[in-house]
């Protein structure tokens, strides 16, 4: 099937395509398939999020809420890559709008896991993950703006 729309479409061989070509032909999602993976990966984050927060009246449970808290945020920031593609969504994440929103979100994200980790600071891991919280809302109302404000 593959050969006969290679035919019909004019190119008979992919070795006329380069490699980025062949890769980005090869790893194209339908629409459909890119809104299912980006409501599992965004409820993912939900769920490990909600979780981290579960597990924080545990005895040792600052640890494993930073821990689920970040992987949340990190999955919800994943699941865009499925709307608009890894690549775009670097782009735009590092444009120079939305450069200090993003790098505050790294870094708190990088911040909060050394603070549990590493340094053993339980009150500085909390702080980090309002940061994170609030680096995530203003990431996600610039992307909204934005929208808006080119229709």
């Amino acid at each position: 099937m593959d050969k006969l729309r290679r035919v019909l479409s004019g190119r008979e061989d992919n070795e006329e395509l380069g490699l980025t070509a062949q890769v980005l032909d090869a790893s194209t999602l339908s629409y459909s398939t890119r809104v299912k993976w980006f409501v599992i990966c965004f409820a993912g984050g939900i769920l490990c999020s909600i979780l981290g927060t579960a597990l924080l009246f545990l005895p040792s449970g600052l640890k494993l809420f930073a821990v689920f808290y970040t992987l949340g945020n990190i999955a919800a920031l994943a699941s865009t890559c499925f709307l608009m593609g890894p690549l775009k969504q670097l782009k735009r994440m590092f444009e120079p709008t939305r450069l200090i929103a993003t790098i505050v979100v790294l870094l708190c994200l990088v911040l909060t896991l050394c603070s549990v980790f590493w340094w053993g600071k339980k009150g500085l891991a909390i702080i980090f993950c309002i940061l994170q919280f609030l680096a995530m809302t203003l990431q996600s109302l610039k992307e909204v703006f934005s929208n808006f404000a080119n229709g």
